[in-house]
């Protein structure tokens, strides 16, 4: 086709029949550079998405601007036509401009019919000839052809091919289309353009006749309180479709409606009136956008991969065999649905839980996310049996239990709970030494019979158990080559451990245990009672600085780690390193006072760290938040102490 000059987007636009890597950097180019108030491919996207996005955004921003930019009706159709056969040459395998050069790669990764591409150029070619609907059908049947196609598309580019998925999408998309021409009210009608249904107008005593003159007044007022509540109504049927894709996926589609729903919110607090102005969105609530969506979907069960009846959260009840929930009943067998359901449970108990790791699995791929989850949740619920109300007795036999569960699971028998179908798999599949789950309850026993430690290497053994396996458990997911990395792993452990430590003083010495070594207390004047709820004396201060030195040494070695992990896992250990240590970072910044409030840090604050991590800005020497980072504390480095 010949190239229209008047067209902004063709500037630098590389020559019909170029290369396919100078074609994709031109609709990079255009994908990035072009005014959208969201981006096109979000930078939550997975990576390998993100070139396919910039081609399907090319091909729809030259078609909608053949349309819409080139000022002679007959002129548009003739290039839209033109487009067309473009299309169609890409699809018998000869693209010949940069776009479908580009496009082409895309519609064979992704297996992509043409019925989507071609629908969105019926829609620009009635643009031309077609200015004004009679009916609310009317509008959407035109949003049939103008939105629904560009869902579709997005769908097919992450592998969804179902009718569902695309029914929920059609939904979203012909909101999506609306709330724009709700905004753009004044825009379409310099192009001679109404949306608005004619039906519609007249049901609030206007005319076509008032909208042309532009009259703003009460009646159109109530008349886009009418179209907006439409829209919302199009929006929440749309909604479902978030939970429906992959998590990785689940940002960037709740954000389409959610930056629809912020245009609609945007007319609004100008008063309705969108016949003088045109509303927009501000950087700032694109970020509000953002935020809010990412924690809802990471923090949100995978409802995509399945669910199970769940019972409430709260502490695990002991039972009669064992640490079990008493509305859950036992795993009928190791059959492949029993597995399925099964991960669905340790996600559930993952997540009840509110972790920190549950956080950062989701840097992770979906296999090494679910292995994670399986893990944590036998983690979890074995220390649950120690910190569950109840007599010694009965904790003592729950972790008997939990210890023959585990022998009995790596043996093939996964009956004992719903979470050891799951457990026994990512075992066998990341091929997890079965010792690090025993020197794990074996952890948990302390609990019960050891109150206070003497010295700094009685406590490092006990950080082992409950810590430094869970960092050795999680390596095997993260996947390793170096023989050094066990080490480092549980050294990262170790630190997330007594970070913990520091944090919850006041909180353990209520549970009876004293984790500060006895050796420290007496060597900065201590009394164990003191402990309890402050206040904070110097001493106090002094001590807990020395012990977060103790956390931070184990911290500067941990890390280590980071570039030692299989790529696909860094981000999330990073994640997970830089929660915990800012962790210990603020018990400093607030004079290590662990009395007057457990420390924590806020959501927006973890947000900030996930997007760091999930962006790919992160590295093994931004990881650590230090106040100084050449600091030492008194007595020495403990790095020589046996941490592996």
């Amino acid at each position: 086709m010949q190239i229209p000059a008047e067209l902004e987007i063709a500037r630098g636009l590389p020559p019909l029949d170029c290369p396919v890597a100078e074609a994709e950097r031109y609709t990079r180019w255009l994908a990035t550079h072009h005014y959208e108030n969201f981006n096109v491919a979000s930078w939550l996207l997975p990576r390998r998405l993100h070139q396919h996005f910039y081609n399907l955004y090319a091909y729809c921003r030259w078609a909608d601007d053949l349309g819409d930019e080139i000022a002679d009706p007959a002129r548009a159709l003739e290039l839209l036509e033109g487009w067309d056969q473009e299309l169609r040459g890409c699809y018998a395998g000869r693209p010949s401009h940069p776009v479908f050069v580009a496009l082409r790669q895309t519609i064979l990764a992704c297996d992509i019919p043409i019925e989507p591409f071609s629908d969105l150029l019926v829609a620009f070619r009635q643009d031309q000839t077609v200015h004004r609907y009679p009916t609310w059908n009317g509008v959407l049947g035109y949003c049939r052809y103008s939105a629904n196609p560009v869902g579709r598309l997005v769908l097919y580019l992450c592998g969804y091919r179902d009718a569902e998925r695309q029914q929920l999408s059609d939904a979203t998309c012909a909101a999506l289309q609306l709330a724009n021409f709700w905004q753009d009210v004044g825009r379409d009608l310099d192009k001679g353009r109404i949306y608005i249904p004619l039906e519609t107008l007249a049901a609030h005593g206007l005319s076509e006749d008032d909208i042309v003159a532009r009259r703003f007044d009460a009646r159109y007022v109530s008349l886009m309180k009418e179209l907006i509540a439409r829209t919302r109504g199009l929006f929440e049927q749309g909604m479902p479709l978030a939970g429906r894709v992959d998590s990785a996926l689940r940002v960037d589609i709740e954000m389409f409606s959610r930056g629809g729903l912020a245009v609609l919110d945007s007319i609004e607090a100008i008063g309705y009136n969108t016949l003088q102005h045109r509303p927009s969105i501000p950087k700032s609530k694109q970020l509000q956008l953002l935020i809010r969506a990412l924690f809802q979907r990471l923090f949100a069960q995978d409802s995509a991969a399945g669910t199970v009846a769940a019972p409430a959260p709260g502490r695990m009840a002991i039972v009669a065999g064992g640490c079990l929930p008493s509305n859950i009943k036992k795993a009928p067998g190791d059959t492949t649905g029993d597995v399925t359901r099964s991960y669905a449970e340790c996600r559930r108990v993952a997540k009840n839980s509110a972790s920190n790791f549950y956080y950062a699995f989701f840097m992770l791929p979906q296999t090494k996310r679910d292995a994670l989850c399986a893990l944590y949740a036998f983690m979890r619920l074995v220390d649950d049996v120690s910190d569950t109300v109840g007599s010694e007795a009965d904790k003592r036999r729950g972790l008997v239990s939990w210890r023959a569960a585990l022998d009995a699971a790596v043996a093939g028998d996964v009956s004992g709970h719903p979470i050891l179908p799951a457990f026994a798999d990512t075992i066998e599949r990341f091929h997890i030494p079965p010792r690090y789950f025993h020197d794990l309850i074996s952890g948990a026993e302390m609990d019960l019979t050891v109150g206070n430690y003497t010295t700094f290497e009685r406590l490092r053994e006990y950080c082992y158990r409950v810590a430094g396996t869970v960092g050795l458990t999680c390596l095997h997911v993260f996947g390793y080559d170096d023989p050094h990395a066990p080490e480092l792993a549980e050294k990262l452990g170790i630190a997330f451990q007594l970070t913990n430590i520091l944090r919850d003083v006041p909180k353990d010495y209520e549970m009876g245990r004293i984790y500060i070594p006895q050796e420290d207390l007496e060597k900065f004047g201590v009394r164990p009672e003191e402990l309890a709820r402050g206040p904070l004396t110097p001493a106090l201060r002094d001590l807990f600085a020395f012990e977060a030195g103790h956390a931070l040494d184990f911290y500067r070695e941990g890390v280590k780690l980071i570039p030692e992990v299989h790529s696909d896992a860094r981000a999330a250990l990073w994640a997970l390193a830089r929660i915990y240590s800012s962790l210990l970072r603020r018990i400093e910044t607030r004079g290590y006072d662990v009395f007057s409030e457990r420390v924590r840090l806020s959501t927006p604050e973890k947000t900030g760290i996930l997007l760091r991590a999930r962006l790919g800005w992160y590295s093994q020497h931004n990881v650590l938040e230090e106040r100084d980072r050449d600091r030492r504390r008194p007595g020495g480095t403990l790095l020589g102490r046996r941490a592996g």
